[in-house]
């Protein structure tokens, strides 16, 4: 792994808030099923932190449970790729987007067990969304220290569920921020992409965002 800052539990504890979003209800908003799912999960780790620390593995199949569901991978890793996956064969595009999703996950578990934070809220949002079928759900991350984290999230919706492609963390485009790294992997690499996706690695620093909670556009 790159570096990677410990403020990536920030993203950890909000994804885990989130819940198991695919088991809707067809008249729930994307809001209404985040804030519901978001007590029972927290509850849950905040009851067996030490547990998780002690047992990293536990922790990143936690993580991979209630991620996994929540997260549309295909698009998500499709957008990372951006301009270069028309190029990309279909073997490539699968096989990065099962690299892009066990790094994220490896990251966050990580990320979990060494950011200590007090609470996770989900905040009302009132604004309207440019799509129909995408829709942004706002979060505050609290650390103990009492420090504020915000967090956006845009759902997209597929087949009757919402599933997330999109965060930014404390001002911290995270689909850019990839984007661009896919973007200069490959131009380090003359464009191999069996290059790239064997040496991908998020490099993110949370630490270093703005906190102006941008919009996290697809």
């Amino acid at each position: 792994m790159k570096k990677v800052s410990r403020y990536v539990g920030v993203l950890v504890a909000a994804m885990l808030g989130m819940g198991v979003v695919t088991a809707q209800a067809a008249n729930q908003s994307p809001h209404e099923v985040v804030s519901q799912s978001v007590e029972q999960l927290m509850s849950k780790l905040d009851n067996n932190q030490q547990r998780y620390r002690n047992n990293p593995d536990e922790l990143k199949k936690v993580v991979d449970q209630n991620i996994d569901p929540i997260v549309d991978w295909r698009y998500a890793s499709a957008s990372v790729m951006g301009k270069y996956f028309q190029a990309a064969s279909p073997e490539q595009r699968s096989r990065f987007a099962r690299v892009f999703k066990q790094t994220l996950i490896d990251t966050y578990a990580q990320g979990l067990v060494t950011f200590d934070y007090k609470d996770v809220r989900v905040l009302e949002n009132n604004q309207s969304q440019r799509y129909d079928d995408q829709a942004s759900v706002d979060m505050e991350v609290v650390a103990a220290s009492g420090e504020r984290y915000p967090v956006s999230y845009t759902l997209r919706e597929r087949d009757g569920e919402w599933k997330v492609i999109n965060v930014v963390v404390n001002g911290i485009n995270l689909g850019l921020t990839f984007r661009n790294q896919f973007d200069q992997a490959m131009r380090s690499n003359n464009r191999d992409f069996d290059a790239v996706i064997n040496g991908w690695s998020p490099d993110v620093d949370l630490e270093d965002g703005d906190g102006n909670n941008q919009k996290a556009q697809g």
